[in-house]
């Protein structure tokens, strides 16, 4: 047994007891998951399962993980798709939200072809920290093709108009719906007559049944618009990477026609300058990729028929959208520019631009959920 013969040498020891506690104790400091050291990442579950067969000839692959992984590491470098001996790659796109990454081939895949699916160690989790190992499987494809499936808007399916430079309008509009901007403030939100929250994290306005986000209110209003935008980005590119069903189709002029479910794709702009049907179910799916510009002339409509739903419609545009004087649209507008609606042009949809929005005494309807 120590004695200690004063308050001083108590002093001491506690000090010292203390001390080796702490240097014994995990960093608090570190991120973890599992009281001291990031987790390892594995693959919990894929898709289609391992040694499947019948798959669609326009399906996907896809991976999901037990952590949160760093999207930087999973591209098609990372995450591939490979057939035959020696091995022939398929080239597509990796789209990842949600712990899960899938993999969209560029095309339809072979029909009746065994293929294998691989995420290598190169994969890595939002701390850094690789599989222990690559992850493989293989399935095989039948000859036929399954339903279209809708683009995830993540947290940008919370706005009907969300934009990253300027909402404008000129009065009066009829919104129905929440508005978005950033990175912008408020003040970039012009013609609305805003009427602030007394939260400050939202503000209202006459010719909006919704409420007006701008990254300049309070919290949490400018971290959930910063994930809205990304989410945005990220449908944008989910959406251009779906296989094609029908390329060039009237040489990017479609006024007139009647267009059933699928992918369709244009290397040049797409005018529409009289009225189109879609027709299809309600769960009928179609993706509209347009290299350009998305033109409607004035007073041209698109027509729903069929029970087809405008949330299931998907414009996904790479330049400018610019609808004419009574003009309507149904469906999504994923657009990597600018968007312009005329006098009296309306949408049944949403509208989301990586960059400005403009709009003139137009009518914009949420669509149903």
């Amino acid at each position: 047994m120590i004695l200690l013969k004063s308050n001083l040498q108590r002093a001491a020891l506690a000090f010292l007891l203390l001390s080796l506690a702490a240097a014994c104790s995990p960093s608090t400091t570190t991120n973890s998951t599992d009281g001291g050291n990031p987790t390892q990442p594995a693959v919990v579950s894929n898709t289609p399962l391992a040694n499947a067969v019948g798959v669609a000839v326009n399906g996907n692959a896809s991976a999901t993980f037990s952590e949160v992984m760093d999207r930087a590491t999973l591209t098609a470098t990372t995450f591939t798709l490979t057939y035959g001996q020696p091995a022939v790659p398929i080239q597509g796109t990796v789209i990842y939200a949600n712990q899960t990454a899938v993999f969209w081939p560029a095309v339809h895949l072979p029909s009746n072809t065994t293929f294998t699916a691989r995420v290598t160690t190169g994969a890595k989790s939002r701390f850094g920290v690789a599989l222990a190992a690559d992850y493989v499987w293989s399935f095989t494809t039948s000859n036929i093709q399954a339903p279209g499936l809708p683009v995830p808007l993540g947290m940008a399916g919370n706005f009907v108009l969300l934009g990253k430079s300027r909402l404008s309008t000129v009065p009066t509009s009829a919104i129905t719906g929440n508005l978005g901007v950033s990175p912008a403030a408020a003040s970039y939100i012009t013609g609305f007559s805003l009427i602030a929250d007394s939260t400050n994290m939202f503000s209202t306005s006459s010719q909006v049944n919704g409420k007006v986000y701008a990254a300049d209110y309070a919290v949490p209003t400018p971290s959930n618009l910063t994930t809205a935008v990304s989410d945005m980005e990220l449908a944008f590119t989910d959406a251009s990477a779906r296989a094609p069903d029908f390329t060039e189709l009237g040489a990017g002029n479609i006024g007139g026609r009647t267009l059933t479910p699928g992918v369709y794709k244009w290397s040049s702009g797409l005018l529409i300058p009289s009225n189109l049907t879609l027709t299809g179910g309600s769960t009928a799916v179609w993706i509209f990729q347009i290299a350009q510009n998305l033109t409607l002339s004035s007073a041209t409509r698109v027509v729903l028929s069929g029970g087809a739903l405008p949330k299931n419609i998907f414009w996904q545009v790479s330049g400018a959208v610019n609808l004419g004087t009574t003009a309507h649209l149904e469906g999504v507008v994923l657009t990597q520019t600018s968007a312009t609606l005329q006098t009296g042009a309306s949408i049944n949809g949403r509208l989301l631009a990586q960059t400005a929005i403009g709009i003139d005494s137009s009518t914009i309807t949420e669509p149903a959920p």
